[in-house]
């Protein structure tokens, strides 16, 4: 597992799952918009795996998207586990603001 012990994977994932859980909820009681997170996350984890400038997406778009997918194919499975926490933790967080909903509470 490319040097990682299993608690540091353990935390790593509820760390993510609760880091996105947290902004999806903030996100929604600011923007009123359930699935803002779980929209925006994919953009959110390009950004934390690819070494390449946003602005190179847009003037050289063949480069960038081909750096894009080999760091995508180069992902170890502690990666991917971390990173579908924080996916996790999206959902949750939709799910959660759902139920608040339905319980009568407006501010969500």
């Amino acid at each position: 597992m490319n040097d990682v012990s299993l608690v540091q994977l353990i935390i790593s994932i509820v760390l993510f799952f609760v880091m996105f859980f947290g902004i999806g909820f903030l996100l929604n009681m600011l923007l009123r918009m359930t699935w803002l997170m779980a929209i925006v996350y994919p953009v959110v984890v390009i950004f934390i795996i690819d070494e390449v400038r946003f602005l190179d997406y847009i003037f050289k778009p063949s480069m960038a998207f081909s750096a894009l997918l080999d760091k995508i194919q180069a992902l170890q499975l502690v990666d991917i586990l971390i990173l579908a926490g924080g996916f996790g933790g999206a959902i949750v967080a939709g799910f959660v603001m759902i139920a608040l909903r339905k319980a009568g509470y407006r501010m969500f």
